[in-house]
Protein backbone atom coordinates (compact mmCIF):
# COMPACT_ATOMS: atom_id res chain seq x y z
CA UNK A 1 0.00 0.00 0.00
CA UNK A 2 2.88 2.25 0.77
CA UNK A 3 4.45 1.79 -2.26
CA UNK A 4 1.67 2.82 -4.55
CA UNK A 5 1.00 5.38 -2.46
CA UNK A 6 4.77 6.63 -3.29
CA UNK A 7 4.47 6.04 -7.07
CA UNK A 8 1.20 8.28 -7.09
CA UNK A 9 3.59 11.30 -5.30
CA UNK A 10 5.85 10.95 -7.87
CA UNK A 11 3.85 11.00 -10.90
CA UNK A 12 1.84 13.84 -9.40
CA UNK A 13 4.97 15.47 -8.99
CA UNK A 14 6.31 15.23 -12.92
CA UNK A 15 2.69 16.42 -14.12
CA UNK A 16 3.57 19.77 -11.82
CA UNK A 17 7.17 20.23 -12.86
CA UNK A 18 5.80 19.68 -16.93
CA UNK A 19 3.07 22.10 -16.41
CA UNK A 20 5.69 24.78 -14.72
CA UNK A 21 8.02 24.58 -17.77
CA UNK A 22 7.79 27.45 -20.10
CA UNK A 23 5.41 27.54 -23.30
CA UNK A 24 6.92 28.95 -26.72
CA UNK A 25 4.53 32.18 -27.24
CA UNK A 26 1.95 32.26 -30.60
CA UNK A 27 4.66 34.70 -31.65
CA UNK A 28 8.24 32.37 -31.64
CA UNK A 29 5.80 29.68 -32.80
CA UNK A 30 4.94 31.68 -35.81
CA UNK A 31 9.18 32.54 -36.40
CA UNK A 32 9.77 28.71 -36.40
CA UNK A 33 7.15 28.31 -38.59
CA UNK A 34 7.69 31.08 -41.17
CA UNK A 35 8.62 30.48 -44.29
CA UNK A 36 11.72 31.69 -46.45
CA UNK A 37 11.13 31.89 -50.31
CA UNK A 38 14.05 31.60 -52.64
CA UNK A 39 13.78 34.70 -55.06
CA UNK A 40 15.70 36.27 -58.11
CA UNK A 41 16.13 40.22 -58.30
CA UNK A 42 17.22 43.01 -60.75
CA UNK A 43 17.90 46.37 -59.37
CA UNK A 44 15.65 48.94 -61.30
CA UNK A 45 17.47 51.53 -63.65
CA UNK A 46 16.44 53.78 -66.34
CA UNK A 47 16.43 52.47 -70.03
CA UNK A 48 14.83 52.57 -73.65
CA UNK A 49 12.15 50.81 -75.15
CA UNK A 50 11.48 50.65 -78.69
CA UNK A 51 8.20 49.58 -80.56
CA UNK A 52 8.96 48.40 -83.82
CA UNK A 53 7.58 46.52 -87.17
CA UNK A 54 9.83 43.78 -87.89
CA UNK A 55 9.86 42.33 -91.99
CA UNK A 56 12.46 40.54 -94.29
CA UNK A 57 13.87 41.16 -97.55
CA UNK A 58 16.68 41.12 -99.49
CA UNK A 59 20.17 42.97 -99.55
CA UNK A 60 20.13 44.71 -102.85
CA UNK A 61 22.80 47.48 -104.36
CA UNK A 62 21.14 51.02 -105.02
CA UNK A 63 22.17 51.18 -108.05
CA UNK A 64 22.71 48.72 -110.56
CA UNK A 65 22.49 48.39 -114.42
CA UNK A 66 22.79 44.97 -116.69
CA UNK A 67 25.31 45.04 -119.59
CA UNK A 68 23.83 44.33 -122.93
CA UNK A 69 25.87 43.74 -126.21
CA UNK A 70 25.58 45.86 -129.32
CA UNK A 71 25.07 43.05 -131.55
CA UNK A 72 23.73 39.49 -130.93
CA UNK A 73 26.15 37.05 -131.91
CA UNK A 74 28.41 33.96 -129.99
CA UNK A 75 30.47 35.33 -126.93
CA UNK A 76 33.96 35.17 -127.95
CA UNK A 77 36.24 36.46 -124.94
CA UNK A 78 35.35 37.49 -121.65
CA UNK A 79 37.82 40.35 -120.01
CA UNK A 80 36.67 40.36 -116.56
CA UNK A 81 35.86 38.41 -113.31
CA UNK A 82 32.80 38.67 -110.94
CA UNK A 83 34.09 40.89 -108.36
CA UNK A 84 36.15 43.31 -110.85
CA UNK A 85 35.47 47.09 -110.45
CA UNK A 86 35.32 48.46 -113.84
CA UNK A 87 35.35 52.14 -115.46
CA UNK A 88 32.81 53.46 -117.39
CA UNK A 89 33.22 52.09 -121.11
CA UNK A 90 35.58 49.54 -120.01
CA UNK A 91 35.71 46.78 -122.47
CA UNK A 92 33.90 43.30 -120.41
CA UNK A 93 33.79 41.20 -123.11
CA UNK A 94 33.58 40.66 -127.03
CA UNK A 95 30.89 39.19 -129.15
CA UNK A 96 31.15 37.78 -132.61
CA UNK A 97 28.63 38.12 -134.79
CA UNK A 98 29.59 36.44 -137.84
CA UNK A 99 27.76 33.38 -139.23
CA UNK A 100 28.33 30.93 -142.37
CA UNK A 101 29.18 33.21 -145.41
CA UNK A 102 29.46 36.64 -143.34
CA UNK A 103 32.53 37.58 -141.10
CA UNK A 104 32.55 40.29 -139.25
CA UNK A 105 35.13 41.92 -136.41
CA UNK A 106 34.30 40.83 -132.84
CA UNK A 107 32.14 43.81 -131.66
CA UNK A 108 33.37 44.70 -128.09
CA UNK A 109 30.86 44.84 -124.98
CA UNK A 110 31.62 47.84 -122.74
CA UNK A 111 30.26 48.93 -119.50
CA UNK A 112 27.22 51.50 -119.30
CA UNK A 113 28.67 52.35 -115.95
CA UNK A 114 31.17 52.14 -113.04
CA UNK A 115 30.59 49.48 -110.42
CA UNK A 116 31.83 46.03 -109.44
CA UNK A 117 30.61 43.00 -111.65
CA UNK A 118 28.46 41.30 -109.77
CA UNK A 119 27.23 38.51 -112.54
CA UNK A 120 28.55 37.51 -115.81
CA UNK A 121 28.23 34.95 -118.45
CA UNK A 122 31.67 33.37 -118.66
CA UNK A 123 31.02 30.52 -121.07
CA UNK A 124 32.76 31.03 -124.22
CA UNK A 125 30.63 30.58 -127.43
CA UNK A 126 27.14 31.26 -125.74
CA UNK A 127 24.58 32.77 -127.73
CA UNK A 128 23.59 36.16 -126.70
CA UNK A 129 21.96 38.80 -127.84
CA UNK A 130 20.83 42.54 -127.47
CA UNK A 131 18.16 41.39 -125.16
CA UNK A 132 20.21 39.63 -123.10
CA UNK A 133 22.62 40.78 -120.48
CA UNK A 134 25.91 39.73 -120.52
CA UNK A 135 27.00 40.94 -117.03
CA UNK A 136 25.43 42.90 -114.43
CA UNK A 137 27.03 45.99 -112.63
CA UNK A 138 26.55 47.29 -109.16
CA UNK A 139 27.71 50.19 -106.66
CA UNK A 140 28.30 47.90 -103.80
CA UNK A 141 29.14 50.30 -101.77
CA UNK A 142 25.44 51.61 -100.81
CA UNK A 143 23.04 49.17 -100.49
CA UNK A 144 19.59 48.88 -99.28
CA UNK A 145 16.89 46.63 -99.08
CA UNK A 146 13.37 46.69 -100.46
CA UNK A 147 10.06 46.09 -97.83
CA UNK A 148 6.82 46.27 -98.66
CA UNK A 149 4.33 47.79 -95.65
CA UNK A 150 1.19 46.67 -95.30
CA UNK A 151 -1.92 49.45 -95.13
CA UNK A 152 -2.46 48.63 -91.74
CA UNK A 153 0.77 50.02 -90.91
CA UNK A 154 1.96 52.77 -93.30
CA UNK A 155 1.21 55.50 -90.59
CA UNK A 156 3.73 54.65 -88.75
CA UNK A 157 6.22 54.59 -91.63
CA UNK A 158 8.23 58.15 -92.51
CA UNK A 159 11.59 58.80 -93.84
CA UNK A 160 14.27 58.82 -91.94
CA UNK A 161 13.05 56.29 -89.20
CA UNK A 162 16.39 54.22 -87.40
CA UNK A 163 15.80 50.80 -88.23
CA UNK A 164 18.38 47.52 -87.07
CA UNK A 165 19.28 44.91 -89.12
CA UNK A 166 20.02 41.41 -88.55
CA UNK A 167 21.64 38.08 -90.56
CA UNK A 168 21.53 34.83 -89.58
CA UNK A 169 25.15 34.69 -90.60
CA UNK A 170 26.19 36.96 -87.50
CA UNK A 171 23.01 35.85 -84.49
CA UNK A 172 23.50 38.22 -82.05
CA UNK A 173 24.63 41.22 -84.06
CA UNK A 174 23.06 44.04 -84.89
CA UNK A 175 23.79 46.78 -88.44
CA UNK A 176 22.25 50.20 -88.55
CA UNK A 177 20.03 51.31 -91.54
CA UNK A 178 17.33 54.05 -92.07
CA UNK A 179 13.63 55.10 -94.20
CA UNK A 180 15.52 56.25 -97.42
CA UNK A 181 12.63 56.14 -99.76
CA UNK A 182 8.76 55.49 -98.66
CA UNK A 183 6.54 55.26 -102.31
CA UNK A 184 3.57 57.66 -102.33
CA UNK A 185 0.73 55.18 -103.35
CA UNK A 186 -0.08 51.87 -102.32
CA UNK A 187 0.23 48.40 -104.75
CA UNK A 188 -3.37 48.12 -105.70
CA UNK A 189 -3.37 43.95 -105.79
CA UNK A 190 -1.31 43.35 -102.65
CA UNK A 191 -2.57 46.65 -100.41
CA UNK A 192 1.34 47.35 -99.64
CA UNK A 193 3.82 50.44 -99.55
CA UNK A 194 7.38 49.83 -100.91
CA UNK A 195 9.81 51.57 -98.47
CA UNK A 196 13.19 51.24 -98.98
CA UNK A 197 16.06 50.91 -96.39
CA UNK A 198 19.45 52.17 -96.89
CA UNK A 199 22.10 50.61 -94.65
CA UNK A 200 23.68 53.23 -93.05
CA UNK A 201 27.66 52.78 -92.94
CA UNK A 202 29.01 50.24 -95.18
CA UNK A 203 30.44 46.37 -93.61
CA UNK A 204 31.95 43.96 -95.44
CA UNK A 205 30.23 41.77 -93.62
CA UNK A 206 27.24 42.42 -95.73
CA UNK A 207 26.70 41.25 -98.89
CA UNK A 208 24.40 41.83 -101.46
CA UNK A 209 21.53 39.08 -101.94
CA UNK A 210 21.91 38.43 -97.88
CA UNK A 211 18.48 37.80 -95.97
CA UNK A 212 18.02 40.54 -93.24
CA UNK A 213 15.75 41.10 -90.97
CA UNK A 214 14.37 43.90 -90.76
CA UNK A 215 13.03 45.82 -87.12
CA UNK A 216 11.92 49.67 -88.15
CA UNK A 217 11.61 51.86 -84.93
CA UNK A 218 8.50 53.01 -85.44
CA UNK A 219 8.48 54.50 -81.11
CA UNK A 220 11.33 55.42 -78.72
CA UNK A 221 10.27 55.40 -74.92
CA UNK A 222 13.52 56.84 -73.39
CA UNK A 223 14.45 57.45 -69.95
CA UNK A 224 11.47 54.60 -68.77
CA UNK A 225 11.70 52.01 -65.96
CA UNK A 226 11.42 49.01 -68.08
CA UNK A 227 10.99 45.37 -66.65
CA UNK A 228 10.56 42.06 -67.62
CA UNK A 229 6.67 40.95 -68.19
CA UNK A 230 7.43 37.89 -66.22
CA UNK A 231 7.99 40.14 -62.71
CA UNK A 232 4.14 41.51 -63.00
CA UNK A 233 1.58 39.58 -61.27
CA UNK A 234 -1.92 40.32 -61.41
CA UNK A 235 -3.47 40.20 -57.79
CA UNK A 236 -7.71 41.19 -58.18
CA UNK A 237 -7.28 42.44 -61.83
CA UNK A 238 -4.49 44.58 -60.95
CA UNK A 239 -0.52 44.57 -61.91
CA UNK A 240 1.72 44.38 -58.99
CA UNK A 241 5.53 43.86 -58.24
CA UNK A 242 7.51 42.67 -55.31
CA UNK A 243 9.98 45.43 -53.88
CA UNK A 244 12.66 44.27 -51.30
CA UNK A 245 12.76 46.36 -48.38
CA UNK A 246 16.14 47.14 -46.69
CA UNK A 247 17.49 45.55 -44.32
CA UNK A 248 19.68 46.75 -41.09
CA UNK A 249 21.76 43.83 -41.04
CA UNK A 250 23.43 41.46 -42.97
CA UNK A 251 22.13 38.23 -40.98
CA UNK A 252 18.64 39.71 -41.47
CA UNK A 253 16.74 38.09 -44.39
CA UNK A 254 14.85 40.66 -46.33
CA UNK A 255 11.01 41.24 -46.48
CA UNK A 256 9.09 42.22 -49.31
CA UNK A 257 6.30 45.00 -50.46
CA UNK A 258 3.34 44.22 -52.40
CA UNK A 259 3.68 47.34 -54.56
CA UNK A 260 0.84 48.58 -57.16
CA UNK A 261 2.34 49.40 -60.73
CA UNK A 262 1.23 51.59 -63.81
CA UNK A 263 1.98 49.90 -66.80
CA UNK A 264 2.89 51.60 -70.27
CA UNK A 265 4.18 50.04 -73.74
CA UNK A 266 4.77 46.30 -73.77
CA UNK A 267 7.19 44.87 -76.27
CA UNK A 268 8.18 41.03 -76.86
CA UNK A 269 8.52 40.46 -73.14
CA UNK A 270 9.24 43.95 -71.48
CA UNK A 271 7.50 46.12 -69.74
CA UNK A 272 7.19 49.94 -69.55
CA UNK A 273 6.18 51.05 -65.82
CA UNK A 274 4.65 54.24 -66.13
CA UNK A 275 4.11 54.72 -62.05
CA UNK A 276 4.97 53.02 -58.69
CA UNK A 277 8.92 52.11 -59.50
CA UNK A 278 11.85 54.12 -59.36
CA UNK A 279 15.03 53.40 -60.32
CA UNK A 280 17.78 51.77 -58.27
CA UNK A 281 14.64 50.07 -56.31
CA UNK A 282 15.43 45.90 -56.14
CA UNK A 283 12.24 43.94 -57.45
CA UNK A 284 11.61 40.19 -57.68
CA UNK A 285 11.73 39.14 -61.24
CA UNK A 286 11.48 35.40 -60.36
CA UNK A 287 9.86 33.22 -57.91
CA UNK A 288 7.29 35.94 -56.66
CA UNK A 289 4.36 33.61 -57.41
CA UNK A 290 3.60 32.70 -53.88
CA UNK A 291 4.59 36.23 -52.65
CA UNK A 292 2.50 38.22 -50.18
CA UNK A 293 3.09 41.48 -48.36
CA UNK A 294 5.90 41.13 -45.78
CA UNK A 295 7.04 37.57 -47.22
CA UNK A 296 10.81 36.96 -45.85
CA UNK A 297 12.92 35.84 -49.09
CA UNK A 298 16.28 35.03 -49.66
CA UNK A 299 17.63 36.46 -52.94
CA UNK A 300 19.53 33.74 -54.70
CA UNK A 301 20.36 36.43 -57.37
CA UNK A 302 20.56 39.97 -57.68
CA UNK A 303 21.42 41.43 -61.52
CA UNK A 304 21.80 45.20 -62.32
Amino acid sequence: MKKIILSACILTSALILLSCAKKPSMAEQAEAEEILYAVTAKKLSVGTLDDYLEFGGDVDSVSSVSVMPDMAGKLSGVKVSVGDMVKKDQIIAYVDASRPGYNYSESPVKAPAAGRIISLVTNIGTTVSQAMPVAKISNTEEMEIKINVPERFISRVKEGQRVELTFDAYPGEIFGAKVSEVSPVLDNSSRTMLTKVRIVQRNNKIKIGMYARVKLITETRSNSIVLSSTAIVTREGKPYVFVLNQTTSEDEKPTVHQQAVKLGLTIDDKTEIVDGLTAGQIVVTKGQSLLSEGSKVNVVSLTE
